[in-house]
């Protein structure tokens, strides 16, 4: 098995990284830019831009764009509170509880551990947040934001890879790779890469396809109930590659477990946004 595997690459973790350096007596250092860190600023600030872009056309809401630039603008800032104190908290609640035991472990982010679920519940407190302070609509507001997240997804997996972390099991195919993290040097299936593929680029140009070719942003929770039941899908089949990052809960690892009832929440509000839709239409007649 391992003969046929593909030995990691020399890739580093940083993106740049300065040495220990002495400042006035003190030494300082050394300090480094992560790939993962620089995923996470990246996919929000993609992200925002291209909300911004969407607000600015009309034509992708109906007769009007029930947001503008500012609300965008507002959310962003609560958008990145809701990524990383919820994919933190979500981490060590859903994953590591055993942390809260020594809570100044759950400070030390730069060790690692972020959760998505938790991070998702975070945005979408952000989303409720920014609507009623902004008295803007929540459904169209979420529509927007979950139109853009899959950038964020899929810069957050390919960090996952160049960190040799939350790779896949043990896997006999000519791509599998031998992670110098694993500390059983198994030939595993890159998982990474898949979820990358399948809850960033896939999910990415599903969306996209039904926001200019179905106009699902005139029908206010679709865009937003494709989006988490697309997630929950791609991640419960991600599941069956990757190797589990805690104990099993009746029979389903921590991912599976959580996701589906993702894909429950995401029917349930596209079905939601169809009906809403179709209401509106003979009040409108009439």
């Amino acid at each position: 098995m391992i003969d046929m595997a593909i030995p990691f690459p020399e890739l580093s973790p940083f993106v740049f990284q300065l040495p220990m350096f002495d400042l006035f007596g003190f030494a300082l250092g050394p300090f480094g830019l992560r790939w993962y860190a620089l995923a996470y600023v990246a996919g929000l600030i993609l992200g925002w831009r291209l909300m911004v872009g969407m607000v600015k056309k009309p034509g992708l809401w109906g007769s009007s764009s029930p947001l503008d630039e500012e609300d965008i603008d507002d959310f962003l800032f609560y958008a990145t509170l809701g990524v990383l104190l919820g994919g933190r908290i979500g981490y060590v609640l859903f994953y590591r509880p055993e942390m809260l035991a020594d809570p100044m472990s759950v400070l030390r982010v730069w060790e690692g551990g972020m959760s998505f679920h938790g991070g998702f519940l975070g945005v979408c407190l952000a989303v409720i947040g920014t609507a009623l302070g902004r008295k803007k609509s929540i459904l169209s507001l979420g529509d927007a934001v979950a139109v853009v997240s899959p950038i964020g997804l899929f810069l957050g997996r390919m960090a996952n890879f160049i960190n040799q972390e939350l790779y896949g099991r043990a896997a006999d195919v000519p791509w599998a790779f031998i992670f110098r993290t694993d500390p059983e040097g198994l030939a595993r299936h890159p998982s990474q890469l898949y979820q990358a593929a399948l809850e960033g680029l896939l999910l990415f140009i599903l969306l996209q396809v039904a926001v200019r070719g179905f106009g699902v942003l005139k029908r206010p929770g679709q865009a937003a109930g494709l989006f988490v039941a697309g997630y929950g899908i791609a991640r419960l089949i991600g599941e069956q590659f990757r190797e589990p990052d805690a104990g099993l809960i009746l029979g389903l690892t921590r991912g599976e477990l959580y996701s589906v009832p993702m894909v429950i929440a995401g029917i349930a509000l596209f079905v939601l946004g169809s009906l809403r839709a179709g209401k509106a239409k003979p009040e409108q007649a009439g």
